[in-house]
């Protein structure tokens, strides 16, 4: 009774952890042969913050962000002390072709350490030919620690992949 009791379990952990594997392998062939798996990596990018009306340049500073493959981003900008605001953290998708959408959210604080509220950016990204630079465009809103939105920007920025 207990041999084939293990047995049973045993056959039945072999199955769940085969089917698993196959889902596994399938959802990651399914991200690959959309597209998405050619955002995946780390990038170095610098942001332009634009007048929304004009598109003027305001100001330009570094940014770098990794995109995995499982359609989650972190980042980290050169633009606001980190003393003052969180990392990025986000999602993206592969909208069809080169062409990907991704949206982060950051925590900001005063001096004190005092929450200020927090900001999300979304921008639209052209993933050039050979995978190893982007060009995006979009929008930021901020929101007060109440959750009602502030204000708000446009911002460009040009990627490369970090690589060795």
């Amino acid at each position: 009774m207990k041999n084939t009791l293990r047995r049973n379990v045993r056959s039945t952990i072999g199955i769940f952890g085969l089917i698993l594997t196959i889902s596994l392998g399938t959802a990651f062939a399914q991200g690959e042969s959309r597209g998405g798996g050619r955002l995946a990596g780390t990038w170095d990018a610098v942001v332009t913050l634009r007048n929304c009306v004009t598109g003027d340049a305001i100001r330009s500073f570094n940014s770098i962000a990794s995109f995995t493959k499982d359609g989650t981003t972190i980042g980290s900008t050169a633009g606001i002390p980190q003393s003052l605001r969180t990392p990025e953290h986000g999602i993206w998708r592969h909208e069809g072709g080169n062409t990907y959408a991704f949206k982060f959210k950051s925590f900001s604080f005063d001096a004190a350490g005092n929450s200020t509220g927090w900001s999300i950016i979304t921008h639209q990204l052209e993933l050039d030919q050979d995978n190893n630079s982007y060009n995006s465009a979009g929008i930021a809103q901020i929101f007060a620690p109440s959750g009602v939105q502030v204000a708000g920007g446009c911002s460009s920025a040009v990627g490369n992949r970090f690589e060795f």
